[in-house]
């Protein structure tokens, strides 16, 4: 890969990601860039950042939702009302909040269900002491 390409590559990555800002789409709303057909044929182009290979790189996996949003002219005449911003950037903090918690309960279930299963299925050795037979668990 060439440097120019290597910059190319970085410098889309990072307005990709940006997408993901909603004070940002406002700020290109209201300076006429989504009335461009230039730039809203940009947008297009940068779809194929939805494909795995490129999707990886990606910090901020919500700017390909709103790159989505972008192809519809309707959300990109929206996006001028700095409310409409402000809602859509209220609504990802509540989407976040909500995905953090739900996630560390999750995973918190899902550790305790790792410990436990292990515990019951930990192997057990007997040991004979004056002819009885004693069963212990081995303790990890």
């Amino acid at each position: 890969m060439s440097d120019e390409d290597r910059l190319r590559f970085q410098v889309e990555l990072e307005f990709v990601q940006c997408l993901a800002n909603p004070n940002y789409l406002n700020f290109l709303a209201q300076r006429g860039y989504f009335k461009d057909q230039a730039f809203v044929n940009y947008l297009k182009y940068l779809l194929y950042w939805k494909e795995p290979q490129y999707a990886h790189y990606l910090k901020y996996p919500m700017c390909l939702y709103f790159l989505d949003q972008l192809q519809y002219e309707h959300f990109r005449r929206e996006l001028a009302n700095a409310q409409c911003a402000k809602f859509i950037d209220d609504q990802q903090v509540l989407l976040w909040q909500h995905y953090t918690r739900r996630r560390t309960r999750l995973l918190n279930e899902a550790a305790e269900s790792v410990s436990n299963h292990q515990a019951a299925n930990a192997p057990t050795r007997n040991t004979q002491t004056n002819g009885q037979t004693i069963q212990s668990q081995n303790v990890q």
